[in-house]
């Protein structure tokens, strides 16, 4: 059986996460966005992302 120790960094935040929303309940549960905020969102989804991954970063700044 496997323990704490073999859970990778991801999957232990995600367990903290379920466990405390299991015992604080979800705040956000039964809100409902706006319809300008869809909007809004559904625009930047829409645009091309202007992030330059990091490696690329330090590539063009001369560092490993």
């Amino acid at each position: 059986m496997a323990g704490v120790k073999d859970l990778s960094l991801d999957d232990l935040e995600h367990l903290i996460e379920q466990k405390v929303l299991e015992m604080l309940g979800d705040p956000d549960s039964g809100l409902e966005l706006r319809e300008e905020f869809k909007r809004e969102l559904e625009e930047r989804l829409a645009k091309p992302s202007k992030r330059v991954p990091q490696r690329e970063v330090l590539n063009r700044f001369g560092h490993d």
